[in-house]
């Protein structure tokens, strides 16, 4: 087989589950109950994040926080302080996908 194939988890707990690392991208399946998310950070690296479903309310750098519906991709600079919840009852799921890879980040 030439491909590589990885499947995401199906959960409906609290999950950050790292799919792909490698030099190219981080990707990265995010599934968060009502009141979760992720600590207040800032980006390190370029982030795009697909809100798959539910509704992310994020607050970025010093802006309010703002809902996005599934169906929603953003994309975030780096170096963005980021504050990732979901303050909705239903299931928030989200795919991230840092490019390139932190760990290859010129800045």
């Amino acid at each position: 087989m030439i491909e590589e194939v990885f499947s995401l988890t199906k959960s409906t707990e609290r999950t950050v589950d790292k799919v792909i690392q490698d030099d190219n991208l981080d990707y990265i399946h995010m599934r968060f109950n009502r009141d979760e998310g992720l600590p207040l950070h800032l980006s390190n690296s370029n982030v795009y994040m697909t809100v798959l479903k539910g509704t992310l309310s994020i607050g970025l750098n010093d802006q309010d926080v703002t809902p996005y519906a599934a169906g929603t991709l953003l994309k975030i600079p780096f170096h963005t302080k980021m504050n990732v919840r979901n303050l909705h009852d239903e299931l928030l799921e989200l795919i991230v996908v840092k490019a390139p890879a932190p760990r290859n980040y010129q800045a």
